[in-house]
């Protein structure tokens, strides 16, 4: 073969390289690379979708569990607040008698009650706040907050100071919330 053919020979094979080149390079951009982003895309779509589904079956199954507790929470909450919180009209005078009685029974001596019903509407109870005072020996203060801490009432300690006062006994001040019915 002689030169001249075997440069002809040669152009055309690096052409027809050259060519094969290129339509690999145009292929691979114009359809490779476009359906390797679309299967990302769709995977992760497919991922995302699976992921709200669990989300939803969660979110269903605490639902289904929420249906079936709130009859018996509904009648379990009327049952606490017809035992232990007293309707707002009566909330004076039950307070009195409660903290009278838990007096009387440990024995201290009640030297000072107040009362302030709260202005708050935000909430679903009203309160009335308890502020009292009472004296006795040590061991009849214990009684005295352990009466006050195991109440049926829903009764809530805010604060409490001890101080001595006369021989031999001390001095509590209680600030109290009552909850009561609106």
């Amino acid at each position: 073969m002689n030169r001249r053919r075997r440069k002809l020979v040669t152009r055309i094979v690096e052409a027809f390289a050259v060519s094969l080149v290129t339509f690999d390079l145009v292929l691979y951009l114009a359809l490779v690379r476009p359906l390797k982003n679309l299967q990302v895309s769709a995977e992760n779509e497919y991922s995302a979708t699976r992921s709200r589904i669990q989300e939803g079956k969660g979110r269903v199954a605490r639902l289904e569990q929420y249906r079936v507790d709130v009859p018996k929470s509904e009648t379990e909450l009327k049952e606490f607040l017809t035992q232990h919180v007293p309707d707002r009209r009566q909330g004076f005078s039950h307070a009195a008698r409660l903290v009278r009685k838990m007096s009387e029974d440990s024995k201290v001596r009640l030297t000072s009650v107040s009362y302030k019903l709260s202005g708050q509407t935000d909430s679903p109870l009203a309160r009335l706040g308890l502020e009292f005072d009472v004296e006795g020996s040590f061991p009849d203060v214990l009684r005295f907050t352990h009466a006050l801490e195991t109440s049926g009432d829903f009764l809530r300690v805010r604060s409490f100071s001890l101080t001595p006062a006369e021989t031999r006994t001390i001095a509590m001040h209680v600030g109290a919330e009552l909850y009561l019915k609106p």
